[in-house]
């Protein structure tokens, strides 16, 4: 019967592993404080996430960014009706971050590098809350590295291209359903991985005063073939359930996004991104453990693909001084009974601040201030029956600096 137990968590951790909302949309705080657009805008060396086409129009010989946001979130779980269980989580601060550099190498050519982090998620539930059966604490952290070319056909139109080489890591932990003299039995999974992938993007500038994007950012897919799974099991089962290797694929969604931008006058800017995510790679996650002890796990996941709307806009004060404002919303892929406490997917309202500062010709500054709404959802995870209502937000303020001469 112990041995079955731990079958059952197992199974459910590869449930746990991935989720909606580890897609961090911070790359850029100019973007950010303008609801995080940008496909359709021409900003500078940080076009390589948003745009790459757009990077063709840079104008300097030399432009760097570099910045970072403080993810401050909360998560509320209420369990369903007649229980009166209600936890909170303790989440530790996410600091995103971005890097970018270009160079203009012709009137035609440009080359630039980003780094950035635009997937991630930390969450800490602690480790007797009531669902320490499905998770207790999680980080997942994604770097990409993206080295870019692009290239101006003519003075409206721009192509680029830019290879991505990702660095992937997750460290889960978890309590298992047997017990041992120390209490649960438990399982940890982490792993570090390369994949790759690409991001492309074509920007036209229609009018003096309206401008267009068009960015695909590739699916990848982290296979992580040489992942650790340590058990703290009861010694009686410690011969069945071995530390052990794993393998495992994890993808990281396709994401098209349509912008434009619309300079009403020379003080309002206004932006439009239509965001969609393929999320629906997500069709199952298994796990092979090396271990013959160790039973594999296979498990659909059925998640759906999503659309994100953006709307942003940008007002110069006088020279060296402008205000940002948007709003996006962001819809859960989660599908009803499938919903787990590790990133409890809820459709979200984003609203984000934003402020500039033109210090000289040469340097400025961008500060954003977001806040995330999720909204409530009564929901929960069919397999294990554990239903209630979830609530979630987050406040998130970032600042970066400009460079280019």
């Amino acid at each position: 019967m112990k041995r079955i137990g731990l079958f059952c968590g197992l199974v459910m951790l590869s449930f746990q592993l991935f989720a909606e909302g580890y897609q961090v949309n911070l790359q850029g705080n100019r973007q950010t404080g303008m609801g995080h657009t940008g496909a359709g805008l021409f900003m500078g060396a940080s076009s390589m996430h948003f745009n790459p086409g757009a990077l063709g129009f840079i104008d300097k010989k030399y432009d760097f960014s570099f910045g970072g946001s403080m993810i401050f979130s909360n998560n509320t779980f209420q369990k369903q009706a007649p229980s009166t269980y209600e936890a909170k989580s303790d989440n530790p601060m996410g600091t995103p971050f971005y890097f970018y550099g270009a160079t203009k190498l012709n009137d035609k050519l440009a080359l630039g590098l980003a780094v950035t982090t635009p997937y991630g998620n930390s969450l800490k539930w602690g480790d007797d809350w009531d669902g320490k059966y499905l998770i207790q604490d999680i980080s997942l952290r994604a770097i990409f590295i993206q080295p870019t070319l692009a290239y101006k056909i003519n003075d409206k139109l721009g192509l680029g291209l830019g290879f991505m080489a990702v660095n992937g890591n997750v460290d889960l932990n978890k309590a298992l359903p047997v017990q041992g003299a120390n209490g649960d039995a438990s399982a940890n999974i982490s792993g570090n991985t390369w994949a790759f992938g690409f991001n492309a993007g074509i920007s036209y500038q229609a009018t003096d005063k309206l401008s267009l994007g068009l960015s695909y950012r590739s699916e990848v897919m982290v296979e992580l073939d040489e992942g650790d799974a340590d058990f703290t099991v009861p010694s009686s089962l410690a011969g069945l359930y071995p530390d052990t290797k794993f393998q495992a694929e994890l993808p990281m969604p396709t994401n098209i996004t349509f912008g434009l931008g619309y300079q009403v006058n020379d003080k309002l800017l206004l932006a439009a991104d239509l965001q969609y995510v393929g999320w629906s790679a997500y069709e199952s996650l298994d796990f092979d453990f090396e271990a013959p002890t160790v039973p594999d796990s296979r498990n659909q996941r059925d998640f759906e693909n999503t659309m994100i709307y953006r709307l942003g806009a940008e007002y110069a004060l006088n020279e060296k001084v402008q205000f940002r404002a948007g709003v996006y919303y962001d819809s859960t892929p989660i599908p009803e009974d499938l919903l787990t406490p590790e990133t409890p997917g809820t459709d979200k309202i984003g609203m984000s601040l934003g402020l500039g500062y033109q210090i000289n010709d040469k340097l400025s500054l961008d500060a954003s201030l977001l806040y995330i709404h999720g909204m409530k959802r009564e929901d929960g995870y069919a397999p294990t029956n554990f239903y209630g209502t979830y609530y979630s937000n987050a406040v998130i303020p970032g600042i970066g600096v400009n460079y280019s001469f």
